[in-house]
């Protein structure tokens, strides 16, 4: 049974994909209706406000659902939020047996949504592949459990550690695969974040750029207000955070571009302070960020423990002279002992370059199993 009990929980977390990048500030949920062996219903989560995925499912299973096991990647809800909760969803479908992944930690569920199907007599199992659902919506749990995004950090670098030329050229470390591959990044997350130096450097548009892509917020961490109101990222979806450094007017002449600009706390050097960055984004209900530079930026958010995972793009290139890498500035530790350790390492080819993932330590997700 426990098998049988997997392979049909597989199929919900690859439905639950589909809606990735698309649901915040809710989480990503697949749902598998089952009876007699065979699936009669599936459906997803598809975007905020929208159906919640047991509810698609069970509308797809219809009179079927009635005596069936229902399978789902997150603990249903037991709330009324812009739906009704999806636990009167299923006890009114007459669904059997809940097969849940991972709970939900939102306050307003956390277990009340399981104890509510149990009091109406519906059988209830937890911890099906809750490993690999927990990672699946490891951004909405971080949000959800630390109360700000999760942040992934992004860089390319030449197998000698340069993000760029002592010019500061970084065009292009990567090839047009590892491209491709953050443009899907950039689909997948909520927000993209960069610093002033970035946008100076290379003026990047921030964009989206596959067949179905959509734009995620662009953030630019810009202490004084240095960005010139020509570059290319200020428009409508854009977010400017600014200190009390940056003058009024100058913040003004900004949003004359159609860019929003909030002025936030800083640090004890005068650059937006790290927390506040997250705060900000927090409030815009982001789940997932990704940081795609620079050093500085990168450096401060590291320090303060904020990075939760890093993408390097290792290329097959040389730049043979004193250039920048992936962090800068800081004191960082002075023993090889007290070094910060990353984990879960993968790597893979892609087209000429590696693509390397890993976790921080101590970002991990646990998987809550009641």
């Amino acid at each position: 049974m426990a098998t049988t009990d997997a392979v049909f929980m597989a199929r919900a977390l690859e439905l639950a994909e589909r809606g990735a990048g698309r649901t915040a500030p809710n989480p990503i949920v697949g749902a598998v209706v089952v009876r007699d062996g065979r699936i009669v219903g599936e459906g997803f989560h598809a975007r905020a406000g929208q159906a919640h995925a047991e509810v698609t499912a069970l509308q797809a299973a219809g009179v079927a659902a009635r005596g069936s096991t229902l399978y789902v990647t997150l603990e249903p809800c037991n709330h009324f939020g812009r739906t009704p909760p999806c636990t009167d969803a299923i006890i009114q479908a007459g669904v059997q047996q809940v097969v849940v992944a991972v709970i939900d930690p939102d306050l307003r569920v956390a277990g009340r949504g399981l104890e509510h199907l149990r009091q109406a007599g519906v059988e209830v199992s937890l911890g099906v592949l809750s490993d690999r659902a927990a990672w699946a919506n490891r951004f909405y749990l971080t949000a959800r459990r630390l109360g700000r995004p999760r942040v992934l950090y992004k860089y390319a670098m030449t197998a000698d550690g340069r993000i760029s030329t002592a010019s500061g050229n970084s065009r292009w470390v990567s090839a047009p695969p590892a491209r491709t591959e953050v443009h899907r990044l950039r689909d997948r997350l909520d927000a993209v974040l960069v610093g002033a130096g970035t946008v100076l450097y290379d003026d990047p548009q921030l964009t989206c750029r596959i067949p179905g892509g959509r734009d995620p917020l662009r953030v630019v961490a810009d202490s004084h207000g240095s960005t010139p109101p020509s570059a290319r990222v200020l428009r409508p979806g854009t977010l400017l955070l600014v200190t009390a450094s940056c003058a009024p007017e100058r913040a003004d002449r900004l949003r004359q571009t159609g860019t929003e600009v909030e002025v936030i706390d800083a640090d004890a050097e005068g650059h937006c302070l790290p927390k506040a960055i997250l705060a900000a984004l927090h409030r815009r209900n982001c789940l997932g960020v990704l940081l795609e530079g620079g050093p500085t930026l990168a450096t401060s958010l590291l320090s303060a423990h904020l990075i939760d995972e890093i993408v390097c793009i290792f290329a097959p290139k040389l730049i043979g002279a004193s250039a920048p890498g992936p962090f800068a500035g800081g004191h960082g530790p002075e023993r090889m002992d007290q070094a910060i350790s990353i984990h879960h390492l993968q790597a893979r080819p892609l087209g000429p370059d590696i693509w390397l993932t890993a976790e921080i330590e101590g970002s991990s997700i646990p998987c809550s199993q009641d």
